[in-house]
């Protein structure tokens, strides 16, 4: 058994730090148990690269997240536990504070919504950004988010600067919100949608696999062509959209176009 600091956001993280190649580049926030488990995920996220500042409750143990893979494709078999047990105050405590303060860029993967007090501490950080003219960056993550969890979402897209999201979550959220089937319009709707910090444009990046990822920004739609994989090079799908945009996040930090950061 291989254990990794995995979550889809944890996961894009590991992968910034890694293609920065930068010591102490990136730092994570997440809420663990004070347990054997927890301990494993610290010391993964610090041999990863990453800084981690988790929350440690003492209510439930930290969240596992089975990883089952045949053919190369894989299945996820998750217990959530402490991941939804995070607290608002440990945002707003000085360590976290001061972490915010520091950072440039922020990505949060849409899941956090679902924590009872997530979405606290998603505005909070949101409104930071805006003022502060930093990068906030968030995921649509999954399906279920964008129809049960759409309010919490819809609050916090004023502040998205780069929006993210595969295929299946695009015409999700095209469908939810009326914005037509086609992917190309339903990413140029969204990236004109309202926004509160107007010293920089929405981006809107949707991947598809094998096919063209979509990118619209300033009433233009680009397709970037993703270049093929042989199949023998291909390890497991685990966690590929995590690594694109942790790949994305990495080259948006070292101020390339969107167009390698794509890449």
């Amino acid at each position: 058994v291989d254990y990794v600091a995995g979550g889809a956001t944890q996961n894009s993280i590991r992968i910034a730090q890694w293609m920065s190649q930068s010591p102490n580049a990136t730092a994570y926030i997440g809420c663990i148990g004070k347990d054997a488990f927890g301990e494993t995920l610290t010391e993964a996220c610090r041999g990863a690269g990453v800084t981690p500042h988790y929350y440690i409750t003492e209510e439930k143990p930290t969240g596992v997240c089975a990883v089952t893979i045949i053919d190369k494709e894989r299945s996820l078999t998750t217990k959530l536990d402490a991941a939804n047990e995070y607290k608002h105050v440990h945002t707003l405590s000085e360590p976290i504070q001061d972490v915010i303060e520091r950072a440039k860029i922020f990505y949060i993967a849409s899941f956090f919504l679902t924590v009872p007090e997530g979405p606290q501490s998603v505005l909070h950080i949101a409104e930071h950004a805006a003022k502060a003219n930093k990068i906030f960056c968030m995921n649509l993550s999954a399906e279920f988010l964008i129809d049960f969890f759409a309010e919490p979402m819809l609050n916090a897209l004023p502040y998205m600067d780069f929006v993210f999201a595969n295929e299946t979550e695009a015409a999700a959220f095209g469908r939810k919100h009326e914005l037509g089937s086609d992917l190309a319009e339903v990413a140029l709707k969204v990236s004109a949608m309202p926004k509160e910090n107007g010293a920089r444009p929405r981006v809107v990046v949707f991947s598809q696999g094998a096919d063209p990822t979509i990118v619209a920004c300033n009433g233009k739609v680009t397709l970037y062509p993703v270049p093929p994989l042989k199949p023998e090079l291909l390890v497991d799908t685990n966690g590929a959209g995590d690594a694109f945009v942790g790949g994305f996040l990495a080259r948006l930090a070292a101020d390339f176009d969107i167009a390698e950061c794509v890449r």
